[in-house]
Formats: C-alpha cells, structure tokens, sequence
C-alpha cells in the first residue's frame, strides 16, 4: 500500500497542554497543514474529548498539574474505545527516564520544546499516515466480518466465501509485514556474534512449524521482529500473523478478544465473532507481552494450547484451530512463577524454545551498522542524500548505554538526520545523556602502568567503573566510594576539550 497516497486533509489532531502560549504555537503551524484541531488545557478535558473528538492523533504535554501526560496516556491505552489513537508526547526535559517511562506508557514518539516547526510537522505527518492505515485496515475488518456473516446464511456459497476470506487475510498480514519491514526489520542489521546466534535459532525454529516460542528481551529489543520473521519464514508464512498485546487486553473483554463470541452472548454481542485464535488459524497467533496476563486468563490459555480448540463465550460447542503460538515478555517469567504471579505449566507449555533477544548495548560492533542503515532508510523517505556519521559521533553512539535500544537508536538517528539538515551527523545532533555515555578506555591497564599523574589516573579509573557499569554513573560512583557529581564534573569537562 502507498502510504504517500493517504489524504491527510481534514485529519483530526487533539493538542493537550497546560501552557496557553504552546497551544497557541502548535495550532498556528498545524492549521496550515489543513487538520482539524482540538485543543485541552488540562488532562481530564483531553480524555473527554477524545472519547467525543475521535481524534486521528494526540500531541500531549509531559508536564501537567493534577494528571499528568503519561497517566493520561495510560488511561488512553486502558479505554478500548479509543486505545488505538497513538500519542505523541511533547517535553521541555527529553530526560532519558522520562523518554524511557513514555514509551513504557504507550507513547508513539517524543517531540522536544521549544518546537521545531519543520520537524513537528514531518513528525505528525508521519504518525497521521500510520493512523489513516491502521484505521484502513480496521474497517476492512470490519467489512470482511460483514460480508462473513451475510455469506455464511448461503449454504451453496460457502466455499467461494472460504476462499476470499483466506486470500483478503493473506493481503491483510502482508500489508502488516511490510509496515513492520519499514519501521523496525533493521533489527537484523549486524554481523556481531550474539545477533548471529538468533538469526540461528530463527533458521532451525522456522522449520518447526508447531514448536511454541518464548522470545525474551528488554522493550525495544526487536521481539517481534523474531516473532515475524519465524512464521514469514515457515510453512505457515500464508496464513495470518496476529500479533496480541496483553498487557492491553481488557478484563472484561479478554475472553472474547482472545476466544471469540456467538450472538447474544452479553450486552451489545449483536452477532457471532471470531477471537484472536480463529481469526489466527492455519497461521501464528503473537502473545506480546505475555508476563502482564492475568492467572484467572492464563488458566484458560493453558486449557486452549492443551486441547487446541476453543470455546466462544456464550457457546458450548468447541472449535478447532490450528495456531502456532509464540509469546514475548520483557520481565523474569521464571521469577514470576516463583512469585506465583505465573502459572508454571503455562510457563513450560510457551517455553518449548526460548529465545533471548540481547539488549544493544551488548552489540557494540552492530552499532554504526545500524546507525547508518537508519540514516539510509530516513533520508531516502525525505528525497536527500545520506550523509556522513562522523567519527566522535560514532564513538558516543558505541560507547551510550541504548536503554531504550534498537527503537530508541531509530529515534535519534532520525531527530540526527532532521537537524542535521543532510549534512554530517555529528555529535551535537545526537542529543544523548551524557551520564549514559562510558567514554573509550584503555583496557587492561595494570595498577603498576597507571600514570602517576593524579588526575589522569583518576580519568581511567572512572572510565573502567563507568564500563563495568554500562554508563550507569550513580553506580560506577557507588564502586569508586566518591560522589556521582564528581563523575558528571569529569565528563563535561572532558568532552569540552575533546570538541
């Protein structure tokens, strides 16, 4: 699908923000682009209007008495109705945790204060584009299911409905699959020994098309992405990919999303509905997530991968699926089960294969691997030539500790590559948190070859904690017996010298 074709005239954007004179600056630059524009002052006017307003996209300021940005956002993702809507925070301090706690939240993107006018408006278009298609899809969804339950009343059509429904759920996960290639399958992009040893496992599991998998890493990792790439890659490649956020499903709704229902099953069942396990069958049904589901579900999970058939609420007879079933956690699954927060027969029945996606920070070398792949992707989107990185660039990119990993390494390098305007990309396009950056050292310096000269040794000395610690200053501090701020001292300083 050609998403530069998507008419975005008309879009409607919600502005929410405590600060009179921003809302002022963003309806001025975004009027221009012709949206239609909604603006809160506060976070509990922004929830109404967004159940009343339907917008397309929320740009919602961080900062905000009485509820502020991130609960509102998480209200957002816990509200059926209008969780799908995707948010775009706005900060004046784009602190590295803050960053980190919006994304946990459900956030999109961030977009920094004081704004940029050419970057906020390339940054809406984007995430307007994104929310025209996924609204597309939901309605041909909706249209499919339609059409479904007026064929199925006509016995001598119900193979050629079969057929189409089939072939219109093929096109669905390959428009899905692309738009995962275009965001995030740069995931792949490396050469460094722990990237290769899951690219193996992808390859042996791809050939084992029943085989449960339980993928593990921190957020931003790429999970997915393995996910997609083991059922693109099996026999089960025709059949649908659906991809289940857990942590989002309702309770009072899970066991109809998950399990389907038949007409008149509770309020508003106006018909009968196929849940994630039908609408997966004959392919790969994705748990994301899967440590955030709740034990009365997980029990009912259990049963359905034990009998691989399925009950629809309010029905009594069973139906037979036939899913692959891959789950993803970002937590210690085996430190809940000890917790007793997770079932353990669940547990072993998911991990038939684990895989452990790694965090980036331990891909050093894949680093300016994918760093230049996401210039090249980014710079080919905006009809420019791919510039340079340079070499002090390059090393804070190395050497930053990626808390956020390949999906906040996307995100810098396209906020380098807008700034930069296509020239170089150096280091005062990154934007990285000093305090996450362990400067190159000498390694295997012994005590005896320390210079003798004070302040140089302490340099490598604070360099090696700052290493054995990932970047993390309070705890290289907590292992040199000195205070974090003599840390933060030393590193402005000597970045100063070495620009």
């Amino acid at each position: 699908m050609n998403t530069s074709a998507i008419d975005l005239s008309g879009a409607k954007v919600l502005l929410v923000d405590d600060q009179r004179e921003n809302l002022d600056v963003l309806v001025g630059i975004l009027k221009r682009e012709g949206y239609d524009i909604r603006v809160a002052l506060n976070g509990a006017v922004g929830l109404d209007l967004a159940r009343r307003f339907g917008p397309d996209l929320i740009l919602l300021d961080v900062l905000m008495p009485e509820m502020d940005g991130l609960e509102m956002c998480r209200q957002l993702q816990a509200d059926p109705a209008i969780s799908a809507i995707p948010v775009v925070f706005l900060t004046a301090r784009a602190e590295l945790e803050d960053v980190v706690a919006g994304f946990e939240a459900g956030g999109a993107d961030f977009i920094p204060k004081p704004f940029r006018e050419k970057e906020l408006r390339m940054r809406v278009e984007t995430q307007l584009r994104v929310s025209r298609l996924v609204q597309e899809l939901t309605h041909k969804n909706k249209a499919l299911e339609e059409e479904i339950r007026q064929r199925k009343a006509i016995a001598e059509e119900r193979d050629q409905l079969n057929e189409e429904r089939d072939q219109l759920a093929g096109r669905i996960s390959q428009i899905s699959a692309a738009e995962a290639k275009h965001w995030g399958i740069a995931g792949f992009v490396g050469q460094s020994k722990t990237l290769g040893k899951i690219l193996v496992d992808i390859e042996r599991l791809q050939q084992a098309g029943t085989t449960s998998v339980l993928i593990s890493g921190e957020s931003g990792t790429g999970k997915e992405l393995v996910a997609r790439a083991l059922h693109f890659g099996s026999m089960r490649k025709d059949g649908p990919f659906v991809p289940v956020n857990c942590s989002a499903i309702a309770g009072d709704l899970a066991d109809s999303l998950l399990f389907g229902h038949v007409k008149g099953a509770f309020t508003g069942a106006n018909e009968d509905r196929a849940g994630y396990f039908l609408s997966a069958d004959g392919g790969t049904l994705f748990l994301d997530e899967i440590g955030d589901m709740p034990l009365d579900l997980q029990a009912k999970l259990l049963r359905v991968l034990e009998e691989r058939a399925v009950v629809p609420v309010g029905g009594t007879k069973e139906k037979a699926v036939n899913v692959r079933v891959l789950a993803a956690t970002h937590v210690d699954l085996e430190q809940r089960v000890r917790e007793r927060q997770f079932r353990q027969d669940l547990y072993f029945r998911l991990a038939g294969f684990p895989v452990q996606v790694p965090p980036l920070r331990d891909r050093e070398e894949d680093i300016p691997l994918l760093a230049r792949h996401f210039v090249e992707i980014f710079a080919g989107e905006m009809g420019i030539h791919t510039p340079p990185i340079d070499e002090a660039a390059l090393s804070d990119l190395v050497n930053y500790a990626w808390p956020g990993n390949v999906r906040e390494l996307k995100n810098a390098m396209e906020r380098a590559l807008i700034e930069s305007g296509g020239e170089a990309i150096g280091r005062a396009y990154l934007h990285l948190s000093a305090d996450m950056i362990a400067l190159p050292i000498e390694k295997g310096v012994a005590l005896e070859e320390l210079p003798l000269n004070m302040e140089q040794a302490e340099w490598i000395l604070m360099n090696r904690a700052l290493a054995q610690t990932k970047g993390n200053v309070v705890k290289a501090a907590q292992l040199l017996g000195i205070n974090r701020t003599k840390i933060y001292r030393r590193m402005a300083a000597e970045q100063s010298n070495s620009d």
